[in-house]
């Protein structure tokens, strides 16, 4: 996977995948070939959600005051 991909280019991949596998008819080896690449797609999109999530939680997070602070990223800790 491409270091500089979007969430919805990822996401986008993602879908594609889950409609070939659904769909059936491909060859075991391509199966676990993008079954693969399936599970580092959702552990990415998985990680960018959690950042998103992140950074919402922090401007909410001063007593219904929205107050920016400056975005840790926890995950890299």
């Amino acid at each position: 996977m491409k270091k500089n991909v979007s969430f919805e280019t990822a996401l986008k991949r993602l879908e594609e995948i889950v409609d070939e596998m659904e769909n059936g008819g491909a060859e075991l080896e391509r199966s676990l070939a993008m079954y693969e690449e399936g599970i580092k797609l959702v552990n990415f999109c998985t990680a960018k959600l959690e950042e998103a999530k992140n950074k919402v939680e922090m401007l909410t997070k001063s007593g219904g005051v929205v107050k920016p602070e400056p975005y840790k990223d926890r995950s890299r800790a």
